[in-house]
């Protein structure tokens, strides 16, 4: 017999399967010894009482074993002798374009601008080290994306867009954790990430597809308004040459893809500005976070994770929200090039780091830029605070810093509090310089976090500056119904870079959905 059950559990008991079991044998009446296996499908934490409550749905093996696996699995087929299509980016709407695809019969070439996952991260070792970004190996390009090496979380608001449970299953088949399937706030961790995205590489190669590192499209080959392939810059052995690949294109470059964006509105390809959200990175110690959320000062104890936290308000009509929490995490340097300062923040899967860190961020919408490129005024816009950032940090990658409550009382921070940030951090009066409508809501915002977090706003925690990749600046239209571009037959731009996706896991639907409608087209040539 098997049984699904909905409980609520102090956090021991869910931590341990043994009382798990007894507990759900004393609430239902039946013998302990008759549960041969027990499944969490679903969990989450209730911390809104002084009672920390974990929710629980378990499936019970009454008397009878498993006989399936844990996640449903993905069949792939060899795809060598089939029509293809080119995939440009190998972040994770490109992986998952590439892998339906070869879902539904049809070959993938990708090429990826940066080195594969192990290589690429030797070079993110040497931007603390020289203070220097390489422009095609850095936190954004290569292997996996911006999501490889910046956390691994896989929450999702996009549900009504595609199957998310699908994504996820796709991540367990290649090695990622199946606590993924039950976990309300899904993490693989970026300590974690790197393996699973090089078994998907695995899958595409063996299956009879192409992955090619350090190829950049360069442009799109147009025949009488039709897509029919790209030219790159191939980099072998610090040798360049120009190589063509052969087929319609779904384009999932990510949101820094900068020089395509400008190629595209060079080439008249239809692209608009869109909103963005820009601030900074809050890091508070992690056991402060903990005490907190948890409502103790103990913190998290032994049983519970790193607290994780999530605020929203309206400043002046303008969204002001935290973005991309990472507990017991890491903050990064995220630049794509010479002459910027961009952070983000990663955790490893344990999340057991001494800091905790989001970013806190104001909604920018295009009209509030006036001046400008008008397809490109919002990446225009990123860049120049990017820059102003660098200048502040002395050229290098020593990022400008403010604590807290010293940023809400527009006081100078004189020193700073130990921070995770490996480049180094240096005082400056981010509430001086940074754009005053930034600022301003930053201000109006973490005061109101801070009344309904008593402790939050505090000088125990530093702003780093600045956080500006959260989405694309541009929008590369489509056709709704068919994911196509509106201008180009052929071309279907995908994921977080053409401006449909927010995460890894909507990426991941965007790019499935892509794969799909491209498989249509060509059925239809």
């Amino acid at each position: 017999m098997i049984q699904e059950y909905q409980l609520r559990v102090t956090p021991d008991t869910a931590a341990n399967e043994q009382r798990l079991r007894k507990h759900v044998a004393e609430e239902y009446g039946f013998d302990e010894r008759t549960i041969t296996a027990m499944r969490v499908l679903r969990r989450s934490i209730d911390a809104r009482q002084r009672q920390i409550i974990v929710n629980l749905k378990v499936r019970a093996f009454i008397n009878e074993q498993p006989t399936d696996d844990e996640y449903q699995h993905t069949e792939y087929r060899d795809v060598s002798d089939c029509r293809e299509v080119v995939v440009v980016g190998a972040g994770p709407g490109g992986l998952f374009a590439a892998l339906r695809l070869i879902e539904l019969g049809v070959r993938p070439i990708v090429v990826e601008r940066g080195k594969d996952v192990h290589e690429r991260k030797k070079d993110l070792s040497l931007i603390t080290k020289t203070q220097k970004v390489d422009p095609e190996s850095n936190y954004c390009f290569g292997e996996g994306g911006a999501g490889a090496y910046s956390d691994g979380k896989l929450f999702t608001r996009s549900k009504k867009r595609g199957n998310t449970e699908k994504i996820l299953n796709v991540f367990c088949q290649h090695g990622a954790s199946t606590a993924i399937l039950a976990d309300a706030h899904p993490h693989i961790g970026t300590d974690k990430l790197p393996r699973v995205i090089e078994n998907m590489r695995n899958t595409i190669i063996n299956c009879g597809g192409e992955v090619h590192f350090q190829t950049k499209m360069t442009r799109l080959l147009v025949d009488k308004g039709t897509v029919i392939g790209i030219e790159a810059q191939k980099t072998v052995n610090n040798q360049l040459s120009i190589v063509n690949y052969k087929g319609p294109v779904i384009l999932a470059t990510g949101h820094s893809a900068r020089d395509v964006y400008r190629y595209l509105a060079d080439a008249n390809i239809e692209i608009e500005a869109k909103g963005i959200a820009v601030g900074v990175r809050l890091e508070h110690p992690s056991m402060l976070i903990d005490q907190i959320q948890y409502h103790s000062r103990q913190g998290r104890g032994r049983y519970l994770p790193a607290a994780e936290y999530s605020f929203v308000t309206q400043v002046d009509g303008r969204g002001v929200y935290s973005f991309c929490m990472c507990p017991g995490g890491f903050v990064i340097p995220s630049a794509t090039g010479p002459q910027q300062i961009v952070v983000n923040g990663m955790s490893p899967s344990n999340r057991s780091g001494q800091w905790s860190n989001s970013g806190m961020v104001v909604e920018i919408r295009p009209e509030d830029i006036t001046d400008g490129n008008g397809q490109l005024k919002m990446l225009e816009f990123q860049e120049r605070l990017e820059r102003d950032c660098w200048q502040q940090g002395n050229m290098k990658q020593t990022a400008p810093a403010q604590r807290m409550a010293d940023f809400v009382n527009g006081r100078l921070s004189y020193d700073l509090p130990k921070s995770s940030y490996a480049p180094g951090l240096i005082p400056s009066p981010l509430h001086f310089w940074l754009p005053q409508s930034i600022g301003r809501r930053l201000k109006e915002g973490f005061k109101a976090f801070g009344k309904t977090s008593h402790g939050f706003l505090t000088n125990e925690a530093v702003m780093i500056a600045v956080e500006t990749r959260t989405s694309s600046p541009v929008r590369i239209l489509r056709n709704r119904d068919t994911l196509m571009h509106v201008g180009i037959e052929g071309l279907f731009p995908c994921g977080e870079g053409a401006g449909y996706a927010g995460g890894i896991v909507s990426a991941g639907v965007d790019g499935e959905r892509c794969a799909e409608q491209c498989s249509e087209w060509l059925k239809s040539k």
